[in-house]
């Protein structure tokens, strides 16, 4: 049974990682998260009280405890995803983004380094570091250009992105210079259940179905590469395992959409799952000056991974979409219900608390 550690196993794609870990493998993992506004323990599902899952909150610029755990659960690899991921936060705030994502990166990949040089035999040569990136790194991509590759030169755009970039050469530089066994992986935009409520799909889910205004930057012409989440969890489990040490590899959906597409698919979705009283969810769409920087498009080339680790995604857009949706109305509506019964609970304990 191979132990693994999982940075960040509390947020959106992390916690999609534990998921397919703990329900497609006999791997033990030790879910290391800060438990920042970003992390949903219930996206965990039933792998958090799994016997094979162990919780650990834990910052990764610690150093200390960091060591602590590579002591006590031996790890047989390094799976990090923890880290600041929010555009408009990074514009606003980019402090927290250096932070976590450089100097946090770097301080696991020391941890790592000194546990990984203790080590003997087959346990040495078998770790690995996965570095799990994002395709922004890469900056705009222009109209008619291919799609990006492996060989991509880096422009990120944002602070994000910057702090993604160089969280991305950092891993690079400790295996060249200490031989760290590493691989990277550089993914497009994720989707699917559990996504925090401050990205574009949940956000105009949740804004469409409260009658609010559906922002949309721009002229709403800006392109992205969508993968469903659990296509990427899978992808991430197989570049781990079959990966060759060293090696970047890009992982996308291979569905390019400009965003104003995206929210009228959306919008279409709940015409016809929710449908309004009167008129389409369309309508609530709203356009708001672009934000600063912003990247015009990106796209994936999924070649490397699909040739060399026969890997491709399960969920079309369409597909993937339909699922999203549907599984956010089913959430709403649990909620709902869960807040009505909780009411009629509380109404009977302050009728008994007033008698006699």
């Amino acid at each position: 049974m191979a132990t693994l550690f999982v940075t960040g196993g509390a947020g959106f794609i992390g916690s999609a990682v534990v998921r397919y870990l703990i329900e497609n493998t006999d791997c033990r993992v030790i879910n290391i998260d800060k438990l920042t506004y970003a992390a949903n323990l219930s996206a965990l599902g039933e792998a958090l009280n799994n016997e094979r899952h162990l919780l650990a909150q834990v910052d990764i610029c610690d150093q200390t405890a960091l060591a602590a755990l590579f002591t006590q659960h031996q790890p047989d690899a390094v799976m990090h995803l923890a880290a600041e991921s929010h555009v408009d936060r990074s514009i606003s705030g980019p402090a927290d983004f250096i932070q976590t994502n450089i100097v946090g990166t770097y301080t696991l990949l020391e941890a790592s380094r000194h546990y990984w040089q203790m080590l003997e035999g087959s346990k040495q040569e078998q770790f690995r570091f996965h570095h799990v990136s994002t395709d922004e790194v890469y900056g705009d991509l222009a109209p008619a250009a291919p799609a990006f590759s492996e060989t991509t030169p880096y422009a990120p755009s944002s602070p994000y992105s910057a702090s993604k970039a160089g969280s991305d050469h950092l891993v690079r530089a400790w295996h060249r210079t200490y031989g760290l066994p590493i691989v990277v992986t550089n993914c497009s935009n994720n989707y699917g259940p559990w996504q925090h409520q401050e990205k574009l799909i949940p956000l105009m889910i949740n804004q469409a179905l409260a009658g609010e205004a559906l922002p949309v930057y721009g002229n709403g012409q800006q392109r992205r590469d969508w993968l469903y989440v659990d296509d990427h969890a899978q992808a991430l489990y197989r570049v781990l395992t079959r990966g060759r040490i060293g090696e970047t590899y890009n992982i996308g959906g291979s569905n390019e959409h400009a965003n104003i597409d995206v929210v009228n698919e959306v919008c279409t979705l709940l015409d016809e799952l929710a449908p309004r009283p009167s008129g389409s969810y369309a309508e609530q769409i709203s356009y708001v000056p672009d934000r600063p920087g912003h990247d015009q498009r990106y796209a994936i080339d999924n070649r490397k991974i699909t040739n060399n680790l026969n890997w491709k995604p399960i969920e079309n857009f369409t597909s993937g979409l339909r699922k999203t949706v549907t599984w956010e109305l089913n959430r709403r509506k649990h909620s709902l219900s869960k807040e009505v019964n909780m009411g009629a609970d509380k109404d009977i304990i302050t009728h008994n608390e007033g008698q006699p």
